[in-house]
């Protein structure tokens, strides 16, 4: 499982010109699901970002959580955080998990982020999306696990 994590001061999911979630200030989460990714993936990587310390406090150290700064997130299903172009030019996605795996298990990482307090929208799966990122920072964390 593969996150990248970007703190936002406004994120905003529109698919055919109608928003399906907004946020700010936040994270927004570009999720790739792996083949072998399980619900153990799933509550690591809910838990790490959910307490992940990347925005800062008074003293302008980044020591506060998400959940310190009373943030959102939106979690936006991303197959391409997969890609392999090791060969030729264009990427293969063969170590996606496939949609009826990955479905599912993007479904339990909203809900296990929100199970740890973070108010938790999401992107349409499968969909083409507009995803708006308006990266504070910039901070971009990238997770694997």
């Amino acid at each position: 499982m593969r996150a990248l994590i970007q703190r936002v001061s406004h994120g905003k999911v529109s698919v055919e010109g109608q928003v399906i979630a907004e946020v700010g200030p936040g994270l927004v989460i570009l999720l790739g699901i792996g083949e072998g990714d399980s619900e153990t993936e799933v509550r690591y990587l809910a838990e790490k970002i959910a307490h992940l310390r990347i925005f800062e406090d008074e003293q302008g150290k980044t020591n506060l959580s998400v959940l310190d700064v009373g943030g959102e997130a939106i979690v936006v299903s991303q197959f391409t955080l997969y890609a392999d172009t090791r060969k030729g030019r264009r990427p293969s996605f063969i170590h996606a998990a496939p949609p009826e795996i990955a479905s599912p298990l993007v479904d339990q990482f909203v809900s296990g982020l929100a199970g740890q307090g973070v108010p938790t929208q999401s992107g349409d799966f499968g969909a083409h999306m507009l995803v708006e990122i308006d990266n504070d920072g910039p901070v971009t964390i990238w997770l694997e696990r």
